[in-house]
């Protein structure tokens, strides 16, 4: 299944094994990981709850 990253990016879920929610220089980012491999960024958050939100409505709403 495919998840729409943003307008030119689409995400297989079943590939992303880890995803980690970063505060970075220049604001709050979602890294996506297949294996060791970062595969996808997301683009900035003004928070870290409104990136966990993302993550859990996106990702957390099939299990």
């Amino acid at each position: 299944m495919y998840i729409k990253l943003n307008d030119r990016v689409y995400l297989n879920k079943d590939r992303i094994t880890r995803i980690k929610v970063d505060d970075v220089q220049d604001g709050i980012r979602i890294r996506f990981y297949e294996g060791a491999n970062q595969v996808a960024k997301s683009g900035k958050f003004p928070t870290i709850e409104e990136a966990q939100k993302w993550v859990d409505e996106n990702f957390c709403s099939q299990i």
